[in-house]
């Protein structure tokens, strides 16, 4: 009899002389935040270290290349394993991971014909067979540089061990090196570390076996791609026996899917919000029937523990990995086992975290605004120590988070929406199956505002006068931002809509639908209706799309875009709209496309001016979300977490 609701989730898992006190392990994600010598900072200690405060059976620390000069991509770190501090870090890092009961791992990784670094540094790079790949060219490994590889491997796996890491995690897959030997599209060699399935694991194993020779009491997990998702790349029943030929050399299979260096291969190896939960599981339970001695672990688009404990229950796996999951909710362990999971923060999948990573090195969330700056902010912020009144005018995305952060430090918060309901303009995409994960946090923050003490007034829109005369210490404004309507003739008519209300009212959207705006909203949108099987066209005056700055959820929507046929038209200006359709200006000239509908996704301008006539109405005054500039999530709750955190800290 268990207490627990997923008692098969939480149920330790023991290997060897290591005890996983769950099933959770957290998958390896690049580290940022490194000094000059490659070693990890306080800051990023206690990025990794918060996951095992949330309850995680391991933090991995990734992508750390064991060949510093021939094996590097871009975003690789070296690591110095023999620097003169780099124990002296390494072990501050481990204890602060194996203090709150995780065990430290640490990611091994070459990355093969796809160094690009190290060939832009002028070093040669090598690869199973010679080739010329992503425009640079790789030299086939020699018999000695492949025992040198294993050598190194193996080497980095015992400064690990000394280091104070239970586990290591060797890359096997996503095309890099390892995953480059084991897939018979990239290895064609025709000695003994080629050709047969057995001959192309035969590094894999010899790197597993040497580890447990030299380095015993570490655990090795080896992720491997169950399938590569190209188009010429294996499916799963070349990864199964991949599997086999492997079976009892690392403990753990880690069953990934997927390419790094291929964007349709990308997307499913970080699933997109286009695809299932748990999308990638097929793969894990396909391989685990097959497999005697190691344990089987599986990843990708998982956030729900009910789905988790399904998973481990019905013996598709042993383990669960994630990465984004326990970004946007570190604490989703602790909350699923404590019977809390519906306060669990499930990742949206915009990957915003990997993107902005990939952009600035920084790390973020859209959802979790303390990611990136754990170092600032304990797990519980220290409640101030001069509560002030704080009135916040609007409810969405950035009026919520404000009014939340401003609640738990311990002021006095009053939330004043216009509108009946709380949650801004996003709830328009509530039924949109791909935001689900949306609409569940928003569903939360309203939950968490109703519990938090917040006071809030619903059909309520403030003047300035009416919100000085409550006295305030500190104004919040998150009123966000209007719809920009275009100047086109005809942009008045009866069958024109903003791309907010057509969200709302897709019943009404029979015939043909020209959608102007192929932003990231209109192109969402023509996604959204033509998975209903709508006859839709998004034009974009622009010479291509603009999915902005997320370079990963860009992938994934083109991805989409591949799979759903979506009809785009790009370098194509509307002239006018009529009863009829839309004339346009396109590169040929001019074109009518005809439309039942017209729904105008041209953009948001924020309610700046709107806001600020606020600015004197109470003494600290701040300006945050859409109405200060239109972008995104994340900058909405970046904002208003940070302006809530100021307040009452120096006044």
């Amino acid at each position: 009899m268990s207490v627990l609701k997923f008692p098969h989730l939480f149920e330790p898992l023991i290997i060897g002389n290591t005890v996983f006190r769950n099933r959770i392990f957290a998958s390896p994600q690049g580290s940022s935040y490194l000094d000059g010598e490659q070693c990890p900072t306080p800051e990023v200690t206690v990025y990794y270290e918060r996951k095992a405060i949330g309850g995680a059976a391991t933090t991995c620390m990734g992508v750390r290349n064991v060949d510093p000069v021939s094996g590097m991509n871009w975003g690789d770190n070296r690591v110095n394993l023999r620097s003169g501090h780099g124990l002296s870090w390494f072990r501050y890092y481990t204890n602060a991971i194996s203090r709150h009961g995780a065990v430290p791992s640490v990611e091994l990784q070459h990355s093969g014909a796809f160094a690009q670094q190290s060939a832009m540094e002028g070093h040669p790079i090598y690869a199973p067979v010679e080739g010329d790949f992503d425009g640079f060219h790789a030299l086939p490994m020699t018999e000695e540089q492949i025992v040198s590889t294993i050598d190194a491997f193996i080497e980095h796996a015992k400064w690990a061990k000394r280091c104070g890491f239970g586990m290591v995690t060797v890359h096997g897959g996503h095309g890099w090196l390892l995953g480059q030997f084991l897939s018979p599209l990239f290895n064609t060699r025709t000695d003994r570390w080629g050709g047969s399935t057995e001959n192309r694991a035969r590094i894999v194993r010899e790197i597993c076996k040497g580890i447990h020779e030299q380095v015993p009491g570490l655990v090795v997990e080896l992720r491997i791609s169950g399938g590569e998702g190209t188009e010429d790349g294996y499916g799963v029943e070349t990864g199964i026996e991949i599997a086999k030929s492997i079976d009892g050399y690392p403990d753990i299979i880690h069953v990934s899917v997927g390419h790094a260096t291929f964007d349709e291969a990308f997307t499913v190896m970080t699933p997109s919000m286009f695809l299932p939960d748990g999308v990638n599981v097929k793969y894990a339970a396909a391989i685990k029937p097959h497999i005697r001695y190691s344990k089987v672990g599986t990843v990708g688009a998982l956030s729900d523990p009910a789905l988790m404990e399904e998973i481990i229950a019905s013996g598709k796996a042993d383990i669960v990995n994630m990465a984004r999951g326990l970004v946007a909710d570190p604490d989703l362990p602790l909350k699923a086992r404590t019977g809390n999971e519906k306060d669990i923060n499930k990742c949206l999948r915009c990957s915003w975290c990997f993107s902005h990573l990939m952009n600035t090195g920084q790390y973020a969330c859209a959802i979790n605004p303390e990611i990136g700056r754990e170092h600032e902010y304990t797990t519980e912020p220290l409640k101030v120590t001069h509560p002030k009144k704080v009135l916040v005018l609007g409810g969405g995305i950035a009026g919520m988070q404000a009014a939340l952060t401003a609640a738990k430090r311990g002021h006095s918060v009053t939330l004043a929406e216009k509108s009946g309901r709380l949650g801004g303009i996003l709830l328009c995409e509530a039924d949109v199956p791909f935001k689900i994960h949306l609409h569940e946090y928003i569903e939360n923050q309203i939950r968490r505002v109703g519990e938090a003490g917040i006071e809030v007034l619903l059909n309520t829109e403030l003047t300035p006068d009416q919100a000085e005369e409550m006295r305030p210490d500190a104004i919040i404004a998150a009123i966000g931002a209007d719809p920009v309507t275009p100047p086109i003739p005809g942009v008045d008519g009866a069958n024109v809509m903003h791309a907010e209300y057509a969200y709302t009212h897709t019943d009404e959207l029979d015939g043909r639908t020209v959608i102007l705006g192929g932003g990231l909203v209109g192109i969402e949108l023509g996604i959204y209706l033509k998975n209903m099987g709508r006859d839709v066209a998004v034009i974009e005056m622009a010479d291509k799309l603009n999915c902005g700055e997320n370079r990963i959820h860009e992938m994934g929507v083109r991805a989409e875009l591949r799979r759903n046929g979506l009809e785009t038209h790009t370098s194509t200006r509307a002239l006018k709209i009529g009863a009829e359709g839309v004339t346009c200006q396109g590169p040929d000239g001019e074109i009518f496309f005809p439309a039942d509908h017209v729904i105008i996704a041209a953009g948001m301008k924020g309610r700046q001016r709107e806001a600020a006539a606020f600015a004197q109405a109470a003494p600290v005054f701040y300006q945050v979300g859409d109405c200060l500039a239109a972008k995104n999530i994340y900058e909405a709750n970046r904002l208003a977490f940070n302006a809530a955190m100021e307040l009452g800290t120096r006044w």
